[in-house]
């Protein structure tokens, strides 16, 4: 079965989406990115709501600082449910703060990236880390719901 491999980008600055999907298609990383711009719409994306059926990302890139959910209980969440538990989720962040770090480490964040302010140094991180979490890493099985 040969699935898209989704990144489910969580990320409420424009600015900072923009400038990630620009660094990914400069890449030529051209996977199919879906936006949550809060933590509420991201828990929505991955675990469903009333009107919409759940995504499975083989990649998912969480920002620290969202509103209404943080981006570390969207992480707790992901860890505590089975179905997700196991997916790849990075954490780009402007957050250098020691306890951040921490956290989403003891959370099992798989990545904790912090964003570049150059550009060409963003793009270079994200080609990394698209190259790894997208071609050279084979990501956990779809669990069944």
């Amino acid at each position: 079965m040969n699935q898209k491999k989704i990144i489910l980008l969580v990320e409420d600055n424009p600015d900072d989406e923009a400038l990630t999907i620009r660094a990914l298609k400069k890449n030529n990383i051209l996977n199919e990115v879906i936006v949550a711009r809060d933590g509420a719409e991201a828990i929505d994306l991955l675990f469903g709501d009333n009107e919409n059926e759940s995504i499975f990302p083989e990649l998912i890139l969480l920002d620290l600082n969202l509103p209404k959910i943080s981006g570390l209980e969207v992480l707790k969440r992901i860890r505590s449910n089975e179905k997700t538990r196991m997916l790849p989720v990075v954490i780009l962040t402007t957050s250098n703060e020691e306890r951040d770090r921490i956290q989403s480490y003891e959370l099992c964040v798989n990545s904790y990236i912090r964003k570049p302010v150059d550009f060409k140094q963003f793009s270079e991180s994200i080609l990394q880390v698209g190259v790894y979490w997208l071609v050279l890493n084979e990501g956990p099985p779809q669990l069944k719901k």
